[in-house]
């Protein structure tokens, strides 16, 4: 594996493509939150409400790092935080209607920022790189 350059690759591409998203994101509209923010909010989106220790891993996010976050948004009124009614050690985060239209304008950045991505690719291809993508990804995350 002489001269493999995968790992610049996708460091380079995960640089550009934040900035990419952030310029897209600023261009038709004025969101309240930043690209992470806009990427929590959008997460919680899937799903009634989220542990934080499920949020870190779908976001691969340390807990600290996550937690300083999350505060920001609740403190902006864009997410509640209730403990489990089962476990009292485990705090629920949930979006609330604030977090919907900066959870619109995210999701049509993404859409757009998979126009970019994809742009000349076949559906075959991205079923491909997605896989090869996934494929990397879970190596890291077996010594992660």
């Amino acid at each position: 594996m002489k001269n493999k350059i995968g790992g610049l690759l996708i460091s380079k591409i995960n640089f550009l493509s934040g900035r990419v998203f952030t310029k897209l994101m600023k261009s038709n509209t004025s969101p309240n939150v930043n690209h992470a923010q806009g990427k929590i909010l959008f997460v919680l989106s899937k799903k009634s409400e989220m542990s934080i220790n499920d949020l870190c891993k779908d976001l691969s996010l340390s807990k600290s790092t996550l937690t300083s976050m999350l505060d920001r948004l609740h403190l902006s009124g864009y997410i509640s935080k209730n403990l489990s009614e089962t476990d009292k050690r485990i705090t629920l985060v949930s979006i609330t209607d604030k977090a919907i239209p900066e959870i619109n304008i995210y999701k049509n950045t993404v859409s757009k920022m998979e126009q970019i991505y994809y742009k000349n690719f076949t559906d075959n291809e991205i079923e491909q790189f997605e896989n090869y993508l996934g494929r990397v990804y879970k190596n890291l995350d077996e010594i992660d």
